[in-house]
Parts: structure tokens; C-alpha cells; sequence
């Protein structure tokens, strides 16, 4: 994982997990692997992930069974919010750059279904931001 400068590491741990959750690749009642795992996995301080899974377990998203490990949690209404947390976040980004680029915001909505449709057909986008 390659991890960015300006948001802690632990804070991109939960994003990562909750990305995982949303692709289905982890599910309600699915263990999570042990902490040292997750920092191989990760190449990250082991301290790190715990402070990452302590904050998600605060949050609900995941609870501990004492000498068998951390589980997702099966409250679905929760993991659904966890999935609409990393869509808004995505959609922010998205607005963010759009903006940034000197995009309106009334138009980007425009634009994008005008993306949205012709690549469903097959066609190369071709940024035409007009009215």
C-alpha cells in the first residue's frame, strides 16, 4: 500500500479496511487478520495498525473476541455507513479537483453524465465542456 504524506498512516488504515468492506472483500462476521499480519501486509509499524483498529473498534466497525482475534461487525445499518463515510469521502475528492481544475460545480454534474455516456457507448471522452 502506498501510503500519503498529509493523512496519518492509521487514518489510511481505516480507509483501506473500510475500501475492503466495500468491495465485499470483507464481511460481517469475518475475522480480520492478527495485527502483525496487517503490518507485513502493509509494510507499517505494528503500533500503527493497533492504533488504525483501536479506532475502528471505538467506531463499532470491528470488535475483539479475547485470544481469537478482531472480527468485522455484523450490524449491517453500521457497515452500510461505512460504506456511504468512503463514498462521500471519494465524491469530496472528486468535487475538490473538479473545482480546483476551474470546473463550476453546477456544471460537473454535467459533465460527468456526458463522460458517463459516451464511454458507455464506447466512445473516447472528448471534453467538450460546453452548455
Amino acid at each position: 500500500m502506498k501510503f500519503k504524506d498529509n493523512i496519518p498512516i492509521y487514518v489510511q488504515i481505516e480507509d483501506y479496511i473500510f475500501l475492503e468492506l466495500a468491495q465485499g472483500k470483507l464481511k460481517a462476521g469475518d475475522k480480520l487478520p492478527s495485527v502483525r499480519a496487517l503490518a507485513v501486509e502493509l509494510t507499517v509499524n505494528v503500533n500503527t495498525v493497533q492504533r488504525a483498529l483501536r479506532e475502528l473498534t471505538a467506531q463499532g466497525y470491528i470488535y475483539s473476541k479475547r485470544g481469537e482475534g478482531n472480527f468485522v461487525t455484523e450490524d449491517d445499518a453500521l457497515l452500510e455507513a461505512a460504506k456511504r463515510k468512503l463514498l462521500v469521502s471519494e465524491l469530496a475528492a472528486f468535487v475538490s479537483r473538479m473545482e480546483k481544475l476551474g470546473v463550476e460545480r453546477d456544471k460537473i454534474g454535467r459533465i460527468l453524465e456526458q463522460y458517463l455516456q459516451e464511454t458507455d457507448r464506447g466512445e473516447q471522452y472528448e471534453q467538450n465542456f460546453g452548455d
